[in-house]
């Protein structure tokens, strides 16, 4: 997960923000904080571990940034987990609801913890991170699929609710991206190629070419959409 605070700087009128990164390591917490404060100065990322599975932990992580930082302006869902891969009538029921847990009502429990103090002010964005699998089925990742189907309904309910109180609600769903929650897929050569060769663009997509979709949704330059979701694919599912 990932908080951001946007303050105007009086003098300069311009304006600075200030994010808090959060996973349930604090370790992996701390590089990246580090390397975004290398980046744009020290004192602008700090580093908060909390469970997304721990709503106790959640509502720390949520207080501990306000106390940081004043208040929450940006929100990005970007947590998910996926312990079982094969067809749906081999899943445990555990399993099951641990994806569904992890990847829906964790995103509806950080919303609700931060939308109160977005309505006060009129105004916040919310980007929960889907993907495809979303809008597709599959015989491997059946329950991440729904569960991530699922997340797009949550924007779509969530921007009705809160969108006369200013708050916009978005997913972006990302096809194949070479990050370590799917490195089991693009670390197969013989998957990796037969991907790459059905993609309009012939390669699996890097992290930052989501990134810019989640500064886009956080910005005013989105300010006139909300309920949507941004497909981030490569063409795969044209």
């Amino acid at each position: 997960f990932f908080f951001s605070s946007r303050r105007r700087h009086t003098r300069c009128s311009r304006d600075w923000s200030s994010d808090v990164c959060s996973s349930d390591l604090q370790d992996a917490c701390d590089a990246v904080a580090a390397e975004i404060n290398a980046a744009f100065g020290e004192g602008r990322a700090i580093a908060i571990a909390a469970s997304i599975s721990d709503k106790a932990a959640l509502q720390a992580l949520v207080d501990q940034t306000r106390a940081a930082w004043g208040q929450i302006d940006v929100l990005v869902c970007n947590a998910a987990s996926n312990p079982y891969y094969g067809p749906l009538a081999g899943i445990a029921d555990d399993q099951f609801r641990k994806i569904l847990d992890n990847n829906i009502l964790s995103n509806h429990w950080l919303i609700t913890m931060v939308a109160p103090e977005m309505k006060e002010r009129g105004e916040g964005s919310v980007v929960i991170v889907s993907s495809i699998g979303g809008l597709r089925g599959s015989t491997v990742i059946g329950a991440y699929c729904i569960s991530k189907a699922a997340d797009m309904q949550l924007a779509r309910n969530l921007a009705h609710e809160y969108g006369k109180h200013g708050i916009r609600v978005n997913c972006i769903a990302p096809g194949l991206i070479k990050t370590d929650f799917a490195k089991a897929l693009w670390e197969d050569e013989k998957a990796v190629a037969e991907r790459n060769r059905t993609t309009p663009l012939r390669r699996i997509g890097e992290p930052e070419e989501i990134a810019g979709a989640v500064v886009y949704l956080a910005s005013p330059a989105s300010a006139f959409m909300t309920g949507q979701t941004m497909v981030i694919d490569g063409g795969v599912t044209i």
